[in-house]
């Protein structure tokens, strides 16, 4: 990598200021997305959808755990699979720390998957994460929230993913549905994103964001190609 234009110090910041002006802007904008997001309007969640959990079954409702907002991160691992997905790992290693912050806001987080309750509780105790992680297998939850598909869909290329069809390959994807709890027990979806809409959630991105390299994933077949699970890149990183 050779370095950027060297400057003295006082032109130095004389760059950095106009780079700042852009990145207020930026803040202003995502502010006012922030907003429009909120305002989104809600559609009601007529079916009664159950996970496996630990204790046994459980409904959607239950999933909120007496809180009123629910965010569930939906992890691609099918049910015929060896290992969850890379890139959900990825984003599953930023959960941990969240959650206890996620829950004095009146938010509950959990991850759904499509494999088997005790594949999902392996994987978990593997990767030492401790979030509240149920599956799905049993029903037409993932599906219908765009982030599993059947093989005739994907061989039609009718897979409706991030809001079109023909929008993924395989069988599972990733993405964050949101849903609100109100005081009758009514449950209403609030919003759903998919595909690169997760970046914002993935905390190495943005520390890589701001370094001279960035994520330096522009030569690689694909963005996430040199992801690991955190255990297997072993002590060399």
């Amino acid at each position: 990598m050779q370095p950027n234009r060297i400057l003295s110090h006082d032109d130095w910041i004389a760059a950095r200021k106009e780079l700042l002006v852009k990145e207020k802007e930026f803040t202003r904008q995502r502010d006012a997305l922030t907003k429009l997001r909120r305002e989104l309007p809600w559609e009601k969640v007529d079916q009664d959808y159950r996970f496996d959990g630990p204790s046994g079954a459980v409904s959607l409702s239950d999933l909120f755990d007496g809180r009123s907002q629910l965010i569930i991160y939906h992890f691609m691992y099918g049910p015929d699979w060896d290992v969850g997905c890379k890139s959900c790992s990825y984003l599953a290693d930023h959960f941990n720390p969240a959650i206890v912050h996620l829950n004095q806001r009146d938010v509950t987080m959990v991850a759904v998957s499509r494999a088997p309750l005790p594949v999902l509780d392996a994987f978990k105790k593997r990767m030492g994460w401790d979030f509240p992680w149920l599956s799905s297998g049993n029903s037409s939850f993932n599906h219908d929230f765009q982030a599993s598909f059947t093989v005739e869909e994907i061989d039609r290329g009718e897979a409706y993913y991030n809001y079109r069809e023909g929008g993924f390959s395989g069988p599972e994807a990733p993405g964050a549905s949101v849903f609100f709890k109100a005081t009758d027990g009514t449950i209403y979806h609030t919003y759903s994103v998919y595909s690169r809409g997760l970046d914002m959630f993935i905390t190495a991105y943005h520390y890589l964001d701001i370094t001279p390299r960035g994520r330096d994933e522009a030569g690689l077949s694909y963005t996430m190609e040199w992801l690991r699970h955190h255990d297997d890149y072993g002590e060399a990183g």
